[in-house]
Protein backbone atom coordinates (compact mmCIF):
# COMPACT_ATOMS: atom_id res chain seq x y z
CA UNK A 1 0.00 0.00 0.00
CA UNK A 2 2.73 2.41 -0.59
CA UNK A 3 3.67 5.02 2.05
CA UNK A 4 0.01 5.73 2.95
CA UNK A 5 -1.50 3.83 6.01
CA UNK A 6 -5.65 4.50 5.35
CA UNK A 7 -7.27 2.26 8.18
CA UNK A 8 -10.49 2.90 10.66
CA UNK A 9 -10.92 1.30 14.06
CA UNK A 10 -13.71 -0.46 15.90
CA UNK A 11 -13.97 -1.40 19.52
CA UNK A 12 -15.40 -5.16 19.75
CA UNK A 13 -17.57 -6.29 22.55
CA UNK A 14 -17.36 -9.81 21.76
CA UNK A 15 -13.92 -10.78 19.85
CA UNK A 16 -14.79 -14.44 20.21
CA UNK A 17 -17.90 -13.77 17.53
CA UNK A 18 -15.77 -11.65 15.44
CA UNK A 19 -13.02 -14.12 15.20
CA UNK A 20 -15.60 -16.77 14.12
CA UNK A 21 -17.05 -14.19 11.44
CA UNK A 22 -13.64 -13.80 9.69
CA UNK A 23 -13.49 -17.45 9.21
CA UNK A 24 -16.85 -17.82 7.73
CA UNK A 25 -16.39 -14.40 5.75
CA UNK A 26 -13.17 -16.21 3.65
CA UNK A 27 -10.86 -14.38 5.79
CA UNK A 28 -7.09 -15.95 5.69
CA UNK A 29 -5.27 -15.70 8.90
CA UNK A 30 -1.53 -14.13 7.92
CA UNK A 31 0.39 -13.93 11.69
CA UNK A 32 -1.22 -15.77 14.57
CA UNK A 33 -1.37 -14.22 17.66
CA UNK A 34 1.47 -12.28 18.84
CA UNK A 35 3.23 -9.99 21.24
CA UNK A 36 3.96 -6.40 20.89
CA UNK A 37 6.08 -3.76 22.82
CA UNK A 38 6.25 -0.23 21.46
CA UNK A 39 7.57 2.86 23.00
CA UNK A 40 6.63 6.29 21.64
CA UNK A 41 8.95 8.96 21.24
CA UNK A 42 8.70 12.53 21.28
CA UNK A 43 10.62 15.68 21.64
CA UNK A 44 11.09 17.24 25.77
CA UNK A 45 8.92 19.94 23.80
CA UNK A 46 6.58 17.36 22.25
CA UNK A 47 7.04 18.67 19.15
CA UNK A 48 5.88 16.04 17.41
CA UNK A 49 2.41 14.90 18.76
CA UNK A 50 1.78 19.32 18.12
CA UNK A 51 2.39 18.73 14.55
CA UNK A 52 -0.04 15.37 14.81
CA UNK A 53 3.17 13.18 14.01
CA UNK A 54 4.55 9.83 15.38
CA UNK A 55 7.48 8.13 15.71
CA UNK A 56 7.41 4.64 17.14
CA UNK A 57 9.65 1.88 18.07
CA UNK A 58 8.24 -1.43 18.14
CA UNK A 59 9.41 -5.18 19.18
CA UNK A 60 7.05 -8.20 18.33
CA UNK A 61 8.89 -11.02 16.24
CA UNK A 62 11.38 -8.39 14.37
CA UNK A 63 12.13 -4.49 15.50
CA UNK A 64 10.87 -1.50 13.39
CA UNK A 65 10.91 1.58 13.61
CA UNK A 66 8.41 3.83 12.03
CA UNK A 67 7.13 7.62 11.57
CA UNK A 68 3.43 8.66 10.75
CA UNK A 69 2.54 11.56 9.55
CA UNK A 70 -0.96 14.12 10.31
CA UNK A 71 -4.14 12.18 9.87
CA UNK A 72 -6.09 13.39 7.22
CA UNK A 73 -9.61 12.15 8.03
CA UNK A 74 -11.67 14.04 4.89
CA UNK A 75 -12.22 10.53 3.64
CA UNK A 76 -13.88 8.89 7.09
CA UNK A 77 -11.21 6.97 7.01
CA UNK A 78 -7.77 7.71 8.70
CA UNK A 79 -5.29 8.47 6.06
CA UNK A 80 -1.23 9.41 7.23
CA UNK A 81 2.31 8.57 5.52
CA UNK A 82 3.39 6.04 7.53
CA UNK A 83 7.27 5.28 6.81
CA UNK A 84 8.77 2.17 8.21
CA UNK A 85 12.41 0.43 8.56
CA UNK A 86 13.62 -2.69 9.89
CA UNK A 87 16.60 -2.51 12.58
CA UNK A 88 18.53 -5.28 14.20
CA UNK A 89 18.58 -4.00 18.06
CA UNK A 90 15.72 -2.74 19.80
CA UNK A 91 17.97 -1.42 22.80
CA UNK A 92 20.23 0.74 20.52
CA UNK A 93 17.97 1.83 18.50
CA UNK A 94 16.54 2.98 21.75
CA UNK A 95 20.07 4.51 23.02
CA UNK A 96 20.66 6.45 19.19
CA UNK A 97 16.58 7.94 20.00
CA UNK A 98 17.50 9.09 23.00
CA UNK A 99 21.32 10.35 22.00
CA UNK A 100 19.23 12.50 19.37
CA UNK A 101 17.29 14.04 22.11
CA UNK A 102 13.78 12.07 21.67
CA UNK A 103 12.16 11.21 25.27
CA UNK A 104 10.01 8.02 25.73
CA UNK A 105 6.40 9.94 26.12
CA UNK A 106 4.70 6.65 26.11
CA UNK A 107 5.08 2.31 26.71
CA UNK A 108 2.04 0.34 25.48
CA UNK A 109 1.81 -3.49 24.81
CA UNK A 110 -0.80 -5.22 22.94
CA UNK A 111 -1.69 -8.48 21.40
CA UNK A 112 -1.91 -8.97 17.68
CA UNK A 113 -3.62 -11.32 15.63
CA UNK A 114 -3.44 -10.49 11.86
CA UNK A 115 -5.99 -11.60 8.57
CA UNK A 116 -6.49 -10.59 5.27
CA UNK A 117 -9.99 -10.38 3.59
CA UNK A 118 -10.53 -9.14 0.25
CA UNK A 119 -7.38 -7.67 -0.45
CA UNK A 120 -7.57 -5.85 2.98
CA UNK A 121 -5.26 -6.15 6.42
CA UNK A 122 -8.03 -7.01 9.54
CA UNK A 123 -6.18 -7.39 12.73
CA UNK A 124 -7.44 -7.93 16.08
CA UNK A 125 -5.92 -5.66 18.80
CA UNK A 126 -5.95 -7.13 22.30
CA UNK A 127 -4.82 -3.67 25.02
CA UNK A 128 -5.43 -3.32 28.76
CA UNK A 129 -8.39 -0.86 27.37
CA UNK A 130 -9.82 -3.88 25.40
CA UNK A 131 -10.06 -5.16 22.04
CA UNK A 132 -10.45 -3.74 18.38
CA UNK A 133 -9.70 -4.19 15.13
CA UNK A 134 -8.17 -2.58 12.39
CA UNK A 135 -8.95 -2.39 8.77
CA UNK A 136 -6.81 -1.31 6.28
CA UNK A 137 -7.02 -0.89 2.40
CA UNK A 138 -6.25 1.05 -0.59
CA UNK A 139 -9.45 3.46 -0.56
CA UNK A 140 -12.65 4.15 1.44
CA UNK A 141 -14.53 1.83 -0.63
CA UNK A 142 -12.38 -1.14 -0.06
CA UNK A 143 -12.97 -0.56 3.47
CA UNK A 144 -15.96 -0.03 3.80
CA UNK A 145 -16.90 -3.34 1.55
CA UNK A 146 -15.29 -5.00 4.50
CA UNK A 147 -16.56 -3.53 7.17
CA UNK A 148 -20.07 -4.25 5.74
CA UNK A 149 -19.46 -7.79 4.95
CA UNK A 150 -18.08 -8.47 9.03
CA UNK A 151 -21.24 -6.52 10.04
CA UNK A 152 -19.72 -3.34 11.52
CA UNK A 153 -21.52 -0.11 12.70
CA UNK A 154 -20.19 2.56 10.34
CA UNK A 155 -21.28 5.00 12.87
CA UNK A 156 -19.40 3.76 15.50
CA UNK A 157 -16.18 3.66 13.72
CA UNK A 158 -13.00 5.37 15.33
CA UNK A 159 -10.38 7.48 14.04
CA UNK A 160 -8.16 8.20 17.27
CA UNK A 161 -4.92 5.95 17.67
CA UNK A 162 -4.66 4.36 20.57
CA UNK A 163 -2.36 6.64 22.78
CA UNK A 164 -5.09 9.07 21.91
CA UNK A 165 -7.99 6.91 23.64
CA UNK A 166 -5.53 6.62 26.41
CA UNK A 167 -4.98 9.97 27.18
CA UNK A 168 -9.02 10.49 27.02
CA UNK A 169 -9.77 7.82 29.28
CA UNK A 170 -7.42 8.93 31.72
CA UNK A 171 -8.93 12.45 31.86
CA UNK A 172 -12.01 11.22 31.33
CA UNK A 173 -11.49 9.02 34.36
CA UNK A 174 -9.28 11.03 36.65
CA UNK A 175 -6.24 7.33 35.84
CA UNK A 176 -2.90 7.87 37.25
CA UNK A 177 0.10 8.73 34.96
CA UNK A 178 1.16 5.25 33.83
CA UNK A 179 1.54 3.76 30.45
CA UNK A 180 -0.80 1.39 28.86
CA UNK A 181 0.73 -2.02 29.85
CA UNK A 182 -1.06 -4.62 31.60
CA UNK A 183 1.27 -4.48 34.11
CA UNK A 184 0.95 -0.74 34.96
CA UNK A 185 -2.92 -1.05 34.39
CA UNK A 186 -3.64 -4.05 36.18
CA UNK A 187 -5.39 -2.33 39.03
CA UNK A 188 -7.28 -0.27 36.41
CA UNK A 189 -9.87 -2.72 35.20
CA UNK A 190 -11.55 -0.96 32.27
CA UNK A 191 -15.31 -1.77 30.28
CA UNK A 192 -17.57 -0.58 27.73
CA UNK A 193 -19.02 1.60 30.34
CA UNK A 194 -15.59 3.72 30.56
CA UNK A 195 -15.18 3.97 26.70
CA UNK A 196 -18.56 5.11 26.50
CA UNK A 197 -17.72 8.28 28.51
CA UNK A 198 -15.50 9.11 25.37
CA UNK A 199 -18.06 8.10 22.74
CA UNK A 200 -16.66 4.71 22.07
CA UNK A 201 -19.10 2.18 21.42
CA UNK A 202 -19.07 -1.51 20.38
CA UNK A 203 -19.39 -1.98 16.57
CA UNK A 204 -20.23 -5.84 16.75
CA UNK A 205 -23.58 -5.02 18.62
Amino acid sequence: MGDQEREIKFYLSNPEAFLEKMKKSNGELTHPRVAEWNLRFDTPQKSLSAAGQALRLRKDERVRLTYKGPADLSQQITSRTELEVEVSDFETTRRIMEALGYEVMMIYEKFRTTWQIDGTEVVLDELPIGVFCEIEGEDLDQILAVVNTLELNWERRITDSYLSIFGQLKNALGWPSVNLTYRDMKDIPVNAHDLAWINIHPADE
